[in-house]
């Protein structure tokens, strides 16, 4: 298992309690989260992540129903001795891989009241000396890894709470949360910016900036507090982007990383399935063939639609 590193993220919150309606009918027996991506669910990959970045606990918000996450996390015996047996020893290393990454930690969510009362459910998982801890949302792969270790390295510097971002074209910030941000100060890193507020999915002549949020978040522990006084939105559901603006408007800093790569958005499946094609043509023993496949597949679409 990953040692903490230097940067102290010790702590990682999954938010992993949805019904995964967008993927209805798999997700009436499989979690979202156990979707593979060519062969590694997603939860793997945020595990795999957040231990890379040093932390040693995976706090996983769970419902009550979705109790097949944290057993993928656990050792499975049998399967281990059967491969090891049949000399399967790539199997075996993907078997155990999981179990040896990072210690999970179930936290259940009764009832999906917001990605907020998610998070301050995990007050309790902390460690007393714990100043701060991570967020992961597991529908989002943010490429290449390692922003989080950069977002605690901001951290180091500025204090306070760091949020990671992307820059978009105009045309396509309506469909995001949008950072309000300051001009950079002198010195600054020209990845960082520090936050005044944020808009969510505003129109693009209404839009503060091009930086748009995505799923990791390096949080100070007051955000526990904030969480505990907002005023809950539609449906009860308490938001973290409200607890976060609470603390931006009490003086607290807040820094986004702009982050230079891509995402895949695993919660849908527009994004999951260019997601497995990404990793798939990535992928050493599949790839080739996936190339040649997906060139075969396109030219018989071009040729249907030239028919039409």
């Amino acid at each position: 298992m990953t040692q903490a590193g230097s940067n102290g993220v010790r702590t990682v919150v999954v938010p992993a309690a949805g019904m995964g309606t967008r993927f209805l009918p798999a997700t009436k027996t499989v979690p979202k989260e156990l979707l593979p991506v060519v062969d590694t669910p997603g939860i793997e990959l945020i595990a795999e992540e957040a231990a890379q970045a040093g932390a040693q606990r995976l706090a996983v918000i769970t419902a009550p129903r979705k109790q097949e996450i944290m057993e993928y996390f656990r050792n499975f015996p049998e399967l281990e001795h059967t491969l090891e047996e049949r000399g399967r020893t790539e199997q075996l290393n993907k078997v155990r891989h999981a179990a040896e990454l990072i210690r999970p930690v179930a936290i259940e969510q009764d009832e999906p009241l917001g990605l907020g009362h998610a998070v301050g459910l995990a007050e309790g998982a902390l460690e007393d000396d714990e100043e701060f801890f991570g967020v992961m949302l597991p529908d989002d792969l943010v490429l290449p890894v390692g922003v989080m270790e950069r977002m605690a390295e901001v951290r180091a510097q500025y204090g306070g709470s760091v949020l990671c971002a992307f820059e978009v074209p105009e045309d396509e910030v309506s469909n995001y949360g949008v950072f309000d941000v300051e001009e950079p100060e002198e010195g600054c890193p020209a990845d960082v910016r520090r936050v005044r507020g944020m808009v969510e999915k505003p129109e693009a002549e209404e839009a503060p900036s091009t930086f748009v949020a995505t799923g990791r978040y390096l949080l100070d522990r007051a955000i526990f507090d904030a969480l505990r006084r907002i005023t809950p939105g539609k449906g009860g559901e308490l938001q973290l982007t409200d607890a976060i603006e609470l603390l931006i408007t009490e003086g607290h800093p807040v820094h986004i990383v702009i982050h230079e790569g891509k995402r895949h958005d695993l919660g849908n499946p527009g994004g999951y399935i260019p997601a497995c094609v990404d990793f798939g043509l990535s992928h050493p023993t599949y790839g080739p063939h996936l190339r040649r496949t997906l060139h075969r597949i396109l030219a018989e679409h071009e040729v249907e639609d030239s028919q039409d």
